[in-house]
């Protein structure tokens, strides 16, 4: 039987501990295979690699219609590289979640 997205306080624990702040310029490559998602600052990181980790299409279709969740545009790609931004990153495979902070945000706009 299957945890819910929710109560899976195992997976939830290890995403926290592999989540990192990463440079943009090093998940270049990974943008340019398509598989860099950014996660809205509206939303709890981790808490998204868990539910996309247990393919929760209903949460992940209602945030993308929201404009809450996505693959990486060229524009925000680029602004982070003219930013030099590093963004919070956690692998969720074969997927990237990326958020960028505040200071971030505020930098790129």
């Amino acid at each position: 039987m299957q945890t819910k997205p929710e109560n899976d306080t195992d997976l939830r624990l290890k995403v926290n501990r592999e989540t990192a702040r990463l440079p943009w310029t090093e998940l270049l490559k990974h943008f340019a295979a398509g598989n860099v998602v950014w996660v809205a600052n509206s939303l709890d990181l981790v808490d998204v690699a868990v539910r996309v980790s247990h393919d929760d299409k209903a949460n992940i279709a209602q945030w993308m219609g929201a404009g809450l969740l996505g693959k990486v545009s060229d524009e925000q790609a680029q602004g982070w590289l003219q930013a030099d931004a590093h963004l919070w990153a956690v692998v969720v495979h074969p997927f990237i979640l990326v958020q960028q902070d505040k200071a971030v945000a505020d930098q790129v706009h």
